[in-house]
């Protein structure tokens, strides 16, 4: 089944369309702008130091001692998700800025740590925040065949032991898509017709890609190998420590917004209708999670508010936590569902009870 073939139940959208009203009200009557503010340009620059600031300490030769070193390595993956996360992610829905030429330059940082700004739009904004959870269009429940994020999926035996295994694996979500992983996207999407969508062809991005990977891993590893006086192993495994950093705090601020034992995997019937309306199915399928701390949503780009991103994608982050008692109070009006987990702790282990009852043939779901 093609996703053009899905089709919500959009017959009635009075939950959306009651909590879009409100929204916008909120911002009509306190004259605020939907987009980013001083905080975004602050937490931008924080966020680039973050990354920058120990890439320049490693390739001058700053500090001879390993473990420094490897802090510096890890600190960079702390600001390479951060980027991701609290400027690249708002500006990929267009709400880092009204103005659309500053988005699409803080999109493209998404090229500068390793990723395809392309891809990434293809996957989250087309695939992932249409078909949330849908088993066969959502590609974010679509890991490799070793791991099991919805009860549709294949069924493997080593699948009983994924709790275990599968966090490792987070840790090397962004090594893939530096290397394999957006080759493998390209074509993919190229096939399903996305690119046609987007107005233009294979060769085109994949030239574009195969410039971009050679540019990133030339400034990223290249460079150091070249200037910095520490062996190449070490230079190599302090590359692959910043990235395991970053997929590892990527994955776990992810995985925790849909693929937790509170969240449902809905499917259309044999004709590609889905049973509720696009809205609605945002609720049943992500979920909040430890709103009430300021500095954690502060560096997740307020990704701990899903259900606020997902109803509102065009909102910048900034603005969710103002917003979610508007919409939780919608849901609760409507009878629909506002999922939330009080902390982050709380959010990990319902993803950890989630992986373990999808290890099992038939798990039973909420």
């Amino acid at each position: 089944m093609s996703t053009q073939s899905i089709r919500f139940n959009n017959a009635n959208r009075s939950f959306y369309l009651t909590a879009k009203k409100r929204v916008d009200d909120y911002f009509k009557e306190n004259n605020l702008s939907r987009y980013g503010n001083a905080q975004m340009v602050i937490k931008s620059i924080f966020m680039f130091a973050l990354y920058f600031t120990p890439f320049v300490l490693l390739i001058t030769n700053t500090f001879d001692n390993l473990w420094i070193q490897s802090l510096l390595c890890i600190l960079m993956g702390f600001g390479m998700s951060g980027i991701g996360l609290s400027i690249m992610h708002d500006a990929n829905h267009g709400s880092y800025s009204r103005n659309a030429k500053l988005n699409a330059l803080m999109c493209r940082s998404m090229n500068f740590i390793g990723g395809s700004s392309l891809n990434w739009q293809l996957q989250h904004n087309n695939l992932h925040h249409t078909y949330t959870n849908i088993e066969g269009h959502d590609e974010d429940i679509a890991p490799p065949g070793f791991l099991r994020f919805s009860p549709h999926a294949e069924y493997k035996w080593i699948h009983k032991f994924q709790f275990l295994y599968a966090w490792f694996f987070y840790g090397l979500m962004t090594i893939m898509w530096a290397t394999t992983k957006d080759f493998q996207q390209l074509a993919r999407y190229n096939r399903m017709g996305l690119l046609t969508i987007r107005k233009t062809t294979y060769k085109k991005e994949l030239y574009l890609l195969i410039l971009n990977k050679l540019f990133y891993l030339g400034y990223s590893l290249g460079l150091p190998l070249l200037i910095m006086n520490s062996p190449w192993y070490q230079i190599i495994a302090g590359w692959a420590i910043m990235h395991f950093t970053c997929g590892m705090i990527l994955a776990l601020i992810f995985q925790p917004a849909h693929v937790v034992d509170l969240t449902e995997f809905p499917l259309p019937d044999e004709k590609g209708n889905m049973q509720d309306d696009w809205a609605a199915h945002q609720l049943k399928t992500t979920t909040n999670f430890a709103q009430k701390s300021w500095a954690f949503s502060w560096f997740v780009g307020g990704l701990n508010f899903q259900v606020e991103h997902h109803l509102f994608p065009n909102i910048c982050h900034v603005h969710y936590k103002k917003i979610a008692p508007i919409i939780k109070k919608t849901a609760e009006e409507f009878n629909l569902p506002y999922y939330t987990k009080k902390t982050f702790v709380g959010a990990l282990a319902a993803h950890a009870k989630l992986l373990y009852q999808l290890g099992q043939p038939s798990p039973k779901m909420a």
